[in-house]
């Protein structure tokens, strides 16, 4: 069966699956975002913060391949916080001024999906 293709949604015996659908994969981006701009934080948190939001299951290699691709756009920066009590140093990420603008994009960009998702579902109840 296709991992991330069509027919995602339901597995050989017919019966629908748990897993990562492309709709959770493409919330991880403006997500990740959001949570940098609430809180300047490091990439174990923030995928802990994914599933908190229920943005699940992402596996950690994909926030940090995410993480590292947004700081590649400069959207993030990230500082090493060297503080000795939590272990080894760790990247904190926060926003940038681009990294601002491109929230506001993704934010407009939920908006009108989440109307037309809001469509799509009417239509089912019909």
């Amino acid at each position: 069966m296709p991992r991330h293709k069509r027919g995602w949604a339901i597995n050989e015996d017919g019966h629908r699956r748990k897993r990562r659908t492309p709709l959770t994969v493409a919330l991880v981006e403006p997500a990740l975002l959001i949570l940098i701009q609430h809180h300047a934080r490091h990439g174990y948190a923030l995928h802990h913060a994914l599933k908190s939001l229920g943005i699940r299951p992402i596996h950690p290699s994909v926030v940090y391949r995410t993480l590292k691709q947004m700081e590649e756009l400069d959207w993030i920066q990230a500082d090493w916080d060297t503080d000795a009590g939590q272990g080894p140093p760790r990247k904190i990420f926060s926003l940038t001024q681009s990294g601002e603008e491109a929230l506001r994009t993704w934010q407009d960009e939920l908006v009108k999906a989440q109307k037309s998702i809001e469509h799509l579902l009417e239509l089912e109840e019909d």
